[in-house]
């Protein structure tokens, strides 16, 4: 019996956008996958209110037309001082 190393767990490639069959609501895991970020990322920027997201019941989603704009929003911003918590 030869050993097999075995590739670590990675979710799938969500689809391109329009390429989904029509499906335009991301999971945070595919909005991670996007963004190349951890689902925790996300999970704490959701709370924080900085991606924008949708709320079906219990569940959480995230619009890909939704998340290509709040790309371009911040690629369109100027580059910001890192925020000190001071208000």
């Amino acid at each position: 019996m030869s050993s097999s190393r075995h590739a670590p767990y990675a979710p799938p490639d969500p689809p391109p956008s329009g390429a989904n069959g029509g499906r335009e609501l991301l999971t945070a895991e595919e909005v991670a996958h996007l963004l190349g970020m951890g689902v925790d990322w996300v999970w704490a920027q959701t709370r924080a209110g900085r991606i924008p997201s949708i709320t079906l019941g219990r569940y959480r989603r995230y619009r890909r037309q939704a998340i290509d704009q709040w790309l371009q929003e911040l690629e369109a911003q100027p580059n910001r001082a890192r925020r000190s918590g001071a208000r």
